[in-house]
């Protein structure tokens, strides 16, 4: 595969300039010094990466190797009780809108390609009150919150330009993307049409690139937001050999991928923020970086020392690498373990921005600056995980475990302070040490298997003291559990219909010259809504309608053989 040029850095550059270097990067080089007068109003500069896990990133694990990333942590504010959501969808909805995804209707798995489904048009999103406080609005990346008709696409939703892709998984160089055999097509998209010319080159290099035109194009005079959502490092398993060289002791040959890819993507935020610096941003910005999900491990990737993984509620899956970096930041090189939500960045940056936050109903984000930047105490003190009605009902769940307060069959996670409760099937939850073995069938690496109770439908950990999720205590703390159950019927009373319509034939690429574009006219109803669906858990209250539910339940027991 061949080479690309990094932002106007070729590979032989950096290499003979030391890419380690960062003293002449420092805030009094001389183009950030030509901008004395900056806009009072911050530029912004949101990171997302996909499915990066726990363990791949250097302060993490000194084997994966991300200076830029560790060195910007270091001297800002690294995130260690930083929390997303378990898959792709979920987390740049709530990004996006500072809500729960309960109070969006996303809350059951992501949106599909083909799927007449987007982030609701009646979601002001963070982009759009940033337009609102004078901001020019730029994304560059993955944006995967649906784009079956025009309204949907982010050009429609708050964004001044965009360049990127619209579904949730694409070749990093020929962007083609297939769901299901035979629907395949091209999406890669400059604004809102098809950029056919951009095929062949590496999309994390591309998109650094296109971010430093967007800031070499504005007057950093002028407050800017750019969110920037690499598809790195998301299957395929794809990066330049010179990265993969780096790594060539690995045995395992998708880890080795995995990290090349996450120490590629490094070097293009290392470009960022060079061109922050080059253009007279540096000095007044923020820039924040976020995890979307934790990682897959058949994938290369690694969210030791915590339990599960991607798709799952355990700590593996909902755990995500964060950290802010400004001059802004009034005590800088900390490390904070405030609880921190991906719903808490729209109205901390609307605030930061000088917006105007009067939404009704109330965002489910709290405003964190001051806790960021100064170490004060954070207001958050609960984070619901999810609810997910559609999910496969857990076969040993009950209303009467839940104590008359909650159907603990359906899947459900919630934290409140040092407490974490779990409903339903939160997923695999195994623990996965790194993979050091050889990519062989069934060798992958070692598994240290979760511990007997996999039919267990309640577990409540202390997850101050119990980060890993290795000691379940709902038995000795009973109390704790109710209080829990009751707050988790607390939110399913506020939460709205799932939106999850059947795939709409008319989107195949086929129809469309082969690429991935909007299907459906303007003037159709909301598809999402029309196919909304919600499984009902409202208790039954009636006495013939208990005993039909203990004979249908003893009858089930029978058919299993479990008594």
């Amino acid at each position: 595969m061949a080479v690309y040029t990094l932002t106007g850095f070729s590979l032989m550059s950096l290499l003979s300039f030391g890419y380690l270097s960062w003293d002449w990067m420092k805030p009094g080089a001389a183009k950030t010094k030509a901008v004395v007068g900056a806009a009072r109003k911050p530029h912004i500069i949101f990171i997302l990466a996909d499915d990066q896990g726990y363990h791949d990133i250097g302060y993490h694990n000194s084997a994966i190797r991300t200076p830029t990333m560790d060195q910007l942590a270091a001297e800002g504010v690294k995130l260690e009780n930083y929390y997303v959501q378990p898959i792709c969808t979920p987390s740049r909805s709530q990004l996006l809108t500072g809500r729960y995804q309960i109070h969006t209707g996303l809350q059951h798995s992501i949106i599909r390609p083909r799927q007449p489904n987007c982030l609701p048009l009646d979601q002001v999103t963070l982009p759009q009150k940033l337009q609102e406080a004078g901001y020019s609005t730029h994304m560059v990346g993955k944006w995967h919150l649906g784009f079956y008709k025009k309204d949907c696409l982010p050009t429609r939703r708050g964004f001044d330009t965009f360049f990127g892709t619209l579904t949730g998984s694409t070749d990093y160089y020929t962007y083609d993307n297939c769901d299901g055999p035979g629907v395949c097509g091209f999406d890669l998209h400059d604004g809102e049409n098809v950029a056919w010319e951009h095929s062949g080159k590496y999309s994390t290099s591309l998109y650094a690139q296109k971010v430093a035109k967007i800031l070499a194009s504005h007057s950093p005079k002028e407050p800017i937001f750019i969110y920037i959502a690499f598809q790195a490092v998301h299957t395929p398993l794809q990066a330049p050999k010179e990265y993969i060289y780096q790594y060539s002791s690995y045995g395992n040959v998708a880890r080795r991928k995995y990290a090349a890819m996450v120490t590629c993507m490094d070097e293009a935020i290392m470009n960022i923020t060079l061109a922050l610096k080059q253009y007279g941003y540096y000095d007044n910005s923020v820039l924040i970086y976020s995890t979307d999900n934790g990682a897959q491990p058949f994938s290369g990737g690694n969210n030791w020392p915590l339990r599960g993984r991607k798709g799952t509620y355990w700590e593996g899956g909902v755990r995500g690498i964060g950290f802010v970096h400004s001059p802004l930041i009034k005590k800088r090189g900390r490390v904070s373990k405030s609880l921190v939500h991906i719903t808490d960045w729209y109205p901390t940056l609307v605030t930061l921005a000088g917006g105007n936050l009067t939404e009704s109903p109330p965002l489910d984000g709290y405003d964190l600056w001051k806790t960021i930047s100064k170490g004060k105490k954070s207001p958050r003190k609960e984070i619901l995980h999810n609810i997910d009605p559609l999910h496969s009902l857990a076969k040993s769940g009950s209303w009467e475990e839940g104590q008359g307060l909650w159907n603990t069959a359906v899947q459900a996670a919630i934290r409140q302070g040092d407490w974490k409760l779990l409903t339903g099937d939160p997923g695999y939850g195994d623990w996965i040490p790194p993979q050091t073995l050889p990519s062989l069938p069934g060798t992958w690496w070692n598994l240290e298997r979760q511990r007997p109770g996999h039919r267990r439908t309640v577990w409540l950990f202390n997850i101050t003291a119990d980060p890993f999720e290795r000691e379940e205590v709902s038995s000795k703390h009973p109390a704790v559990v109710k209080r829990l159950l009751a707050r988790l019927a607390h939110y399913d009373r506020t939460s709205i219909p799932v939106r999850y319509p059947a795939d709409d034939p008319r989107a195949n690429p086929e129809l469309h010259g082969g690429a991935w574009v909007p299907w459906a006219s303007e003037d159709e109803e909301d598809q999402g809504a029309k196919g909304a669906v919600r499984r009902k858990s409202k208790r039954k209250n009636c006495k013939i309608c208990k005993l039909k539910s203990f004979f249908k339940k003893l009858n089930m027991r029978i058919m299993s053989n479990r008594i």
